[in-house]
Parts: structure tokens; C-alpha cells; sequence
């Protein structure tokens, strides 16, 4: 997974299958935006205004449960 914020645009960008081909967009709720592949798979979300809806978005943890 790769998550990526554009500072220029305010986007922030998770990524969860690389090199997927997106076919369909869908904005679930106003500003949630969601790329699915043609099999309906998730590929990535983007999250518009990120600076105003994420709390610092400039640090990411990573836990793994199991």
C-alpha cells in the first residue's frame, strides 16, 4: 500500500494495488472518492481537502494485528 499527499492539489491518495487499470470512480460521500478495477476490486481512495479532514496527515502508523 502506498499513501500519497499532493500538497499543490490537497488530495491524499491511498493506494492499494499497484499497477491496476481503474475503470470505475464512485464518490461515496462528498469528497471520498473511491477507483475500483474492472473485477469491482478496490484499487485506491482519495481523499479531497485532506489537510481539513485528516489529523497530521503527515504521519501514517502502520499496525498489524494477529
Amino acid at each position: 500500500m502506498k499513501v500519497s499527499i499532493d500538497t499543490r492539489t490537497d488530495i491524499m491518495t491511498l493506494l492499494f494495488k499497484e499497477n491496476a487499470v481503474v475503470a470505475e470512480s464512485d464518490e461515496e460521500k462528498p469528497g471520498i472518492i473511491l477507483d475500483f478495477d474492472a473485477d469491482g476490486e478496490l484499487v485506491s481512495m482519495e481523499i479531497l481537502d485532506a489537510s481539513r479532514r485528516i489529523t497530521r496527515a503527515d504521519h501514517v502508523d502502520v499496525e498489524t494485528i494477529a
